[in-house]
């Protein structure tokens, strides 16, 4: 069968993707990967063919344009919150979960991440590309609902493959309830209404599976994945961090603990927004009977003047070559990082800023007992994540609560044991051009 991969120009969230593809071909099914031209030079390094779609996403030149999004949908609102209140996916207390908030909140979301992410252009591209192509198998993008779109408008099976929690299908069952609840005048749904606005340019029309996919792939484990009533597979996440040479230190055991610190690739710029800055840090980490090997880059490095004695500075190394090693890692909880060290078995400290979903995630790590992450909303002291450091390297539960949940992510299904299943589920749902 021919298989489409549609992903945001990101490349966290396409290296989710590589290894199910990879299995995908190996098991001689045709592959090809679509995303924003920024993406091709991964795409092809990763030995994928590559479709670019729509305009660039330019994500570094972007900040301007997505605050100009945000006010702009915030116009429509009687009583506007500040722009991240307007945009907290990850908002789960019952009495926050308002009509007003939820309305808002999928205003904001609408205008500036979702239509932002599948442009006209973008669209329009990807359903050429499967009218022309005729995939059978679309897997997209959570954030790239496009692809569900082109899915449909050829006719394809189309399924969602998960870059951390399924906050886009938790907070959609929200506010499907919450709409259904009200009057019918009253039941404003802005994604409902650009997603129909956009189908019905290619001669459909809009259902929730453009919003949640026939089904949703997801790698991570069950203790530290959102419960869902969505149709679900597991799949194991098998850690793929682009292409990379090892350095000759690494293949050589260290000689004491060693303690990897690392900002990930989403977010090189900022590790935990207010809560610590790199200087606290490394300083944090100075005093330890430890080897921390940390991926900053020059800039990062620009700001800390020179570096710890017990501090080993790397622009890049893949954490699959690394973690191994390590007795602990220190990250800001992306997806990509944080299961990077879950396969591995290595206990975690998260420390979260208020991105997407890092702050359930930590949350998350620290109920599986696998990890900790700072207490307090206050800004980090290097005092306190020198102790909780110290507490997860001394205390033996933290390993072992980690060990135990990478023995689960080796228990679920593999991308290519996966391949019958995807196999079977896509002749279920495949089925010819959508109807007017």
């Amino acid at each position: 069968m021919r298989v489409l991969f549609v992903t945001l120009a990101a490349t966290p969230h396409f290296f989710v993707q590589v290894p199910l593809a990879w299995a995908l071909r190996a098991a001689g099914h045709e592959v090809r990967v679509a995303s924003q031209p920024d993406l091709v030079e991964a795409i092809t390094a990763a030995g994928l063919p590559a479709v670019p779609v729509g305009p660039r996403l330019a994500q570094d030149e972007s900040v301007e344009e997505l605050r100009r999004r945000q006010e702009k949908a915030a116009e429509r609102l009687a009583d506007p919150p500040d722009a991240q209140a307007l945009m907290r996916m990850t908002e789960d207390r019952p009495e926050r979960l308002t009509p007003a908030f939820l309305d808002g909140l999928f205003t904001v979301m609408t205008s500036s991440i979702f239509q932002n992410f599948s442009a006209e252009e973008t669209v329009d591209d990807l359903v050429a590309l499967t009218r022309r192509w005729r995939p059978d198998l679309v897997v997209w993008d959570t954030l790239m609902m496009g692809g569900s779109i082109a899915a449909r408008a050829c006719g394809a099976a189309h399924a969602r493959l998960l870059y951390g929690l399924d906050l886009v299908g938790t907070m959609r069952r929200h506010h499907r309830a919450s709409l259904a609840a009200r009057p019918r005048a009253l039941r404003e749904d802005p994604l409902a209404e650009w997603l129909q606005w956009t189908a019905a340019r290619h001669g459909g029309g809009f259902s929730e599976d453009l919003v949640t996919g026939q089904w949703t792939l997801d790698p991570a484990p069950a203790p530290l994945r959102t419960p869902t009533d969505l149709p679900w597979v597991p799949v194991r996440h098998v850690p793929y961090n682009g292409r990379a040479t090892l350095p000759d230190w690494l293949r050589e055991p260290p000689s004491r603990p060693r303690i990897c610190l690392t900002l990930g690739l989403s977010f090189r710029e900022v590790m935990g927004g207010e809560q610590a800055s790199v200087p606290v840090l490394l300083e944090a980490l100075a005093e330890l009977d430890a080897e921390v090997v940390a991926t900053l880059d020059a800039g990062q490095l620009a700001e800390t003047g020179r570096l710890p004695a017990n501090v080993r500075a790397v622009d890049f190394v893949p954490l699959d070559a690394l973690l191994p090693s390590c007795s602990a890692i220190v990250h800001q909880g992306g997806f990509g990082t944080s299961q990077n060290a879950l396969v591995h078995g290595v206990p975690q400290i998260v420390v979260p800023n208020d991105l997407w979903d890092l702050h359930p995630r930590a949350d998350l790590v620290v109920r599986s007992g696998a990890g900790l992450r700072p207490s307090g909303p206050g800004p980090l002291t290097p005092e306190e994540l020198r102790g909780l450091v110290t507490r997860v390297l001394r205390e033996p539960s933290y390993a072992r609560n980690a060990a135990r949940l990478r023995d689960e992510i080796a228990g679920m299904p593999s991308p290519a044991e996966l391949v019958p299943v995807l196999e079977g589920l896509t002749r279920r749902h495949r089925r010819s051009a959508w109807d007017a």
